[in-house]
């Protein structure tokens, strides 16, 4: 009865997040796959990864898990449900002193078992007006612990003005998801994530502002 609920939850999900958004998923340099990946992508609102989650294909976004905080999605019985039943999420404890699983070895895990990922490097929801935020070390320490992984970055366009921070009513408005070209594998750490933040940087839409 739980995975029936979830499987119907999920779908409500995806239909509402289409009719909200008109998402349009933009596969440039690669295309959907059952390849295990690692989507990672800017982060300016908490239903990014449902946008994303969105845009992938079903029959592959079933295999999809996003990567999100516990303390978010343990605060009631809804958001439990939706984050460890509908969605799967990988759900990470980000105190140190509190927590009981090594994050990196909790998504190490989820992709051995045949998942590909969604997180966001930032670490934090971007609130501060500039394109991104400094990258986290985890998208470098978990490509370092699965080579073989496809790293592939994503730029989400628009959700920020769908949902603007402290309004709890969210606006129409078209929304984008585009998907690049797979990052290769650097064992240098400085140069891996500055190479990781240009290449989402990079599928910003140019929008003739500037």
């Amino acid at each position: 009865m739980r995975r029936l609920a979830a499987h119907f939850v999920a779908g409500a999900i995806v239909i509402f997040a289409r009719a909200l958004t008109a998402v349009r998923g933009v596969w440039k340099g690669v295309a959907p796959a059952p390849t295990r990946r690692v989507y990672f992508a800017n982060h300016t609102s908490n239903a990014d990864f449902i946008l994303l989650w969105a845009a992938i294909p079903p029959q592959y976004r079933r295999h999809t898990r996003p990567v999100a905080a516990a303390d978010y999605w343990f605060k009631n019985k809804l958001r439990t449900f939706i984050g460890r039943d509908v969605v799967r999420g990988v759900l990470i404890d980000r105190d140190p002193e509190t927590r009981s699983e090594d994050p990196v070895t909790q998504m190490a895990e989820a992709t051995d078992a045949g998942d590909s990922l969604i997180i966001f490097p930032e670490g934090l929801r971007n609130m501060t007006g500039a394109d991104l935020l400094p990258f986290k070390t985890g998208l470098f320490h978990l490509a370092t612990a699965r080579p073989e992984l496809e790293l592939v970055p994503v730029w989400i366009e628009n959700l920020n003005r769908v949902m603007p921070k402290g309004e709890i009513i969210p606006v129409p408005f078209l929304c984008t998801v585009t998907f690049g070209a797979p990052l290769a594998y650097s064992t240098d750490k400085a140069r891996f994530l500055q190479t990781a933040y240009d290449a989402v940087l990079a599928l910003k839409p140019d929008t003739g502002d500037g």
